[in-house]
């Protein structure tokens, strides 16, 4: 494998390696569609690096009277990283966010995060390598909360995207102090993949955050089932699915051919 590089948008990870030596789209069937679930939604999936396994990660979503409670799991093990992330949040009926607390281990150093609305900002607790640090930020109703390798977080963004008509959406970064940044979604053509080897059709596209770019693949459910993230060469990938072909140089409607990240 080759070493662990991060971008600039990149945020746990990012925030614990300052202090660390080196070392268009369907309606969606469960959220977002207003009404209500008949069951917790949940995904599991792979993270790959260059196509090896190096993790796994999951999400469940369950519905409230309220709205949905979230959790998602994450566990990275390769050399120079050894991630592990528990997090979870309340979200109301339309999917924004009421509170998120997160913890996690990046090669032995801890890190806790609580963010919360608070009147009309975002308040941001980060607690990581023994300082604490508390940020108000912006508060935005499409705004999604993004650790390094949740896949609730992008599953969330894509119901957000449906309900915001893709306009409107934000991310917040637990990177140093915090951040929220806008998101930018292009609409790329459909593609085909097999999921339990089914065939499904696969929608496309491509999320731009602080500069870097997120490809997000889903189904006809706006379920996801692949990212591949700003890290370079990283992939999640849901189990049982196949993308077809795999990633390569795609064209998005109505504009120009460009090269998507990844394999």
């Amino acid at each position: 494998m080759g070493s662990l590089r991060f971008s600039a948008g990149a945020g746990l990870i990012a925030l614990m390696m300052i202090a660390l030596p080196p070392c268009g789209m369907a309606q969606p069937a469960v959220r977002g569609s207003g009404s209500s679930p008949s069951g917790p939604e949940s995904g599991s999936f792979e993270i790959a690096e260059h196509g090896h396994a190096v993790g796994t990660a999951s999400f469940q979503f369950a519905a409230t009277k309220d709205g949905y409670d979230s959790s998602s799991l994450v566990k990275v093990a390769m050399q120079g990283l050894d991630y592990a992330l528990s997090k979870t949040e309340q979200l109301s009926s339309a999917n924004q966010l009421e509170r998120v607390q997160l913890s996690a281990i990046v090669n032995g150093e801890a890190v806790s995060v609580v963010a919360a609305p608070d009147a009309s900002q975002l308040l941001l607790n980060i607690s990581a390598s023994g300082k604490s640090s508390m940020t108000r930020l912006a508060a935005h109703p499409g705004a999604v909360f993004m650790a390094d390798f949740d896949p609730g977080a992008l599953e969330t963004l894509l119901a957000l995207a449906v309900t915001q008509n893709n306009r409107d959406l934000w991310a917040i970064l637990p990177k140093n102090a915090g951040t929220i940044e806008p998101v930018q979604l292009a609409t790329y053509a459909d593609q085909q993949g097999t999921l339990d080897g089914k065939p499904i059709t696969v929608h496309h596209l491509v999320a731009t955050i602080a500069g870097t770019d997120t490809d997000l693949f889903s189904g006809p459910e706006n379920q996801l089932l692949q990212a591949e993230l700003p890290q370079e060469g990283f992939a999640l990938v849901r189990k049982g699915f196949v993308l077809k072909p795999p990633v390569k140089p795609v064209t998005p409607l109505g504009g120009l051919t460009t090269q998507a990240p990844g394999i």
